[in-house]
This record gives structure tokens, C-alpha cells and sequence, in this order.
């Protein structure tokens, strides 16, 4: 194969789990017709195997396939054994390769659960996976999957160990605003910007006590930020308020480490049905500036609309019925090796040239495809 597809560079270091008289084709193989298969908008193993065969003479420009195209049951197999661990390790080395991080750059982590890929018959359920996203680069750059009868709060600090967030900013919304994960962070030479809800209820409550408006913040140095955004009928608006104190002052920083400043958010929204007003509140490491805060805030919400939207509209992954072992997670894993493949494309196209019109365009034509495929 030649050695332009850097994806084969990185992924032939992937442990094949077959015994040895199992290996009719070679890994690599496999994953490179899967990984094809999704970039021209396949969704399961026999659409796999139905694109090997229709594009079995530009397979065999790079694969040799001396025993033809592998069955659906051979791709269902080695994803369902594959190990996701050594998968998504491979996929963390190739990703750290198509960029750079920007220092000051957001790195949001979210959860997202696979809808379908729950089991009743072995009373599996659905497998929740936590995500992150470089917000500027527009790339995902890892996931763990939530053990079972667990949360994202063990899965979040695997996470961040895999990842450099060294001057970095880390966001994360309520479920992750623990000490420990701020430590994590702080022990790595990031930042972290984190939501407080009612989870945390004393937390929360001084927060919200702190920044009661109507008693206004006179006295008390602060800095403050507002925007106002209309679109198609609806006007928003978003002001944010931020403190710079040591924990001490606070009163209630104790055991948050690297904690500066916090900030509370208030967007307001008007639409024909009425009125809306969201107060939301932070603490954070970054100093106490509130712009800066608030975009911080603003881009963390990019993992919702680039990347869970992406695996859920273009991709369908909330209806993937891949379930058995390791499959559901190890797919997981090759959605967003696609997306990051169409991110990093930056070819022009009419119009707004969203993932999918680039997915649909290497179907029509193996040039894009192979175009997508060289990083």
C-alpha cells in the first residue's frame, strides 16, 4: 500500500485479537476497506463488505486481497474483538499528528450515550461514551467509555490523562466540576472552566448568593462582558460577570486547585413564543476576565453541534445496532476517525461544504476519497 495513507502508518500497530488460523485477511486490511466504507457514508458491517465488492479494483490499487473481499460476519467479528483500548490508542497517536494545539485553545469533554446499543437479551446496556473536542481545530482527539453501573466522573479523569492540556483550557459541564478533576488538570499545566449546578448544592447556592444581581457587585472588583446576536426571528443576548479571588476570600474554595476567579452567565432569549432567562455559573483557573470566560463557555458547546450532531444526523450512530463485545465501542472509534478526516479537508466547495456533502462526494468520486484518505 503506498505509504502516503498515514492512516495504515498508524493503525497497522493495532494487535490483530485473531487466533492465527482465523486471519484469512489481514487486519490492516479490513480496517482500511471499514474506515472507506464510512467515509463514503456506510453505516454497518454489510455495508462493508457491499463496498468492498463495488470498489473491489480501486481496493486492489492498495490492498492485495489474495482472498478477496472479506464477509460481513469477518468485519463483525474483529470489531467485536478488536480491543478498544489498543484501537483508541492508535486513533489519540494519529489524531496528535494532524495538528497542532493552540496554546489558549478549548478542549471540550462531553458524554454521549449509543441509543441502540443496548442488549436486553444479556441485559446490556446502552454504552455511554465521554468525548473530546479541540474546539478551534475542530477535531476529536479522544473518548473513553463509561464502565458499567458507573458515570462520567471515572471515566473523565482516564480522559484527561490521555490528553495534552498543557495551556490548554479544559471545559466541562456540571457532572465534571469535581476536585480531583481539577487537580488533573491543574497537575497537567492546564486551565479548566467548569459548570456548578445543584449537584453540587452548597457550591451551587453561594455561587448564586454571590452573584445575586440585584444587590449588584458595588465594591466588589469585577469585570463584565455582553453580547447581543439576532438571527432568523430570534434575538439573544448573553452578559457575564466575573471575580477574581483566592479561595480564601471566597469562602468556599477549599480543595479546588489552581481555582482564580468566578462567573456567572445570563443569557436571555426572545422568540414569537416569548421570553427566556438562563443564569449559569463557573469557576474556573483563568484569571478573572469575562470575556474570556464566556467564550470559553460559548465554544464548549462546539462537541454538541460538530461532533454529537455529526455521529447522530450524518453518521447515525444513536441507530447503530452494533452491540456484541467490543463492536459498538470500536465503531465508536471509526466515526471519528471519519470526522476528523473531513475536518482536516480543506479542498473548497460551493456553498458550505459540511461533512456530509464531503462523505457524499468521495462516494461519486474515488479521487475525493483517496483525497480524504492522505493526511
Amino acid at each position: 500500500m503506498d505509504e502516503f495513507f498515514g492512516f495504515v502508518e498508524h493503525f497497522s500497530e493495532v494487535d490483530d485479537p485473531r487466533i492465527d488460523r482465523g486471519k484469512k485477511h489481514k487486519l490492516v486490511d479490513i480496517l482500511f476497506i471499514a474506515v472507506s466504507c464510512f467515509l463514503c457514508g456506510g453505516r454497518t458491517f454489510i455495508d462493508m463488505e457491499d463496498c468492498g465488492i463495488g470498489m473491489k479494483s480501486w481496493f486492489k490499487k492498495y490492498i492485495e486481497l489474495p482472498e478477496g473481499i472479506p464477509s460481513h460476519d469477518t468485519f463483525r467479528r474483529v470489531f467485536s474483538l478488536l480491543s478498544p483500548e489498543a484501537f483508541e490508542a492508535c486513533f489519540v497517536k494519529w489524531t496528535q499528528t494532524l495538528h497542532t494545539m493552540t496554546k489558549g485553545e478549548v478542549i471540550a469533554l462531553d458524554g454521549k450515550t449509543i441509543r441502540h446499543s443496548f442488549d436486553t437479551a444479556t441485559n446490556q446496556r446502552a454504552i455511554h461514551i465521554v468525548s473530546a473536542w479541540a474546539t478551534e481545530n475542530g477535531l476529536a482527539l479522544g473518548h473513553v467509555k463509561v464502565d458499567d453501573k458507573s458515570n462520567e466522573i471515572t471515566a473523565l479523569p482516564k480522559l484527561i490523562k490521555m490528553l495534552d492540556v498543557k495551556g490548554r483550557i479544559v471545559s466541562i459541564d456540571a457532572m465534571g466540576c469535581q476536585t480531583d478533576i481539577a487537580r488533573d488538570i491543574i497537575d497537567q499545566n492546564g486551565d479548566y472552566v467548569l459548570c456548578v449546578k445543584a449537584n453540587h448544592e452548597s457550591l451551587y447556592e453561594s455561587l448564586v448568593r454571590f452573584f445575586d444581581i440585584r444587590e449588584g457587585l458595588e465594591g466588589i472588583p469585577h469585570t463584565h462582558w455582553a453580547s447581543d446576536e439576532k438571527n432568523r426571528g430570534r434575538k439573544e443576548s448573553r452578559e457575564c460577570w466575573a471575580v477574581e479571588a483566592t479561595p480564601e476570600w471566597l469562602g468556599f474554595g477549599e480543595g479546588w486547585k489552581g481555582l482564580r476567579s468566578i462567573a456567572a452567565l445570563k443569557r436571555v432569549r426572545t422568540t414569537k413564543q416569548g421570553k427566556s432567562v438562563e443564569w449559569r455559573y463557573y469557576i474556573t483557573s483563568l484569571p478573572g476576565e469575562a470575556e474570556r470566560i464566556a467564550k470559553a463557555v460559548r465554544e464548549h458547546w462546539g462537541i454538541e453541534n460538530s461532533l454529537h450532531y455529526v455521529l447522530d444526523v450524518t453518521m447515525g450512530e444513536d441507530q447503530s445496532r452494533a452491540r456484541k463485545d467490543h463492536s459498538a465501542e470500536n465503531l465508536s472509534t471509526l466515526r471519528r476517525i471519519v470526522v476528523n478526516m473531513c475536518k482536516q479537508d480543506k479542498t473548497p466547495m460551493k456553498g458550505v461544504p459540511s461533512i456530509r456533502r464531503r462523505m457524499l462526494s468521495a462516494r461519486w468520486n474515488q479521487d475525493n476519497l483517496e483525497r480524504l484518505l492522505v493526511t
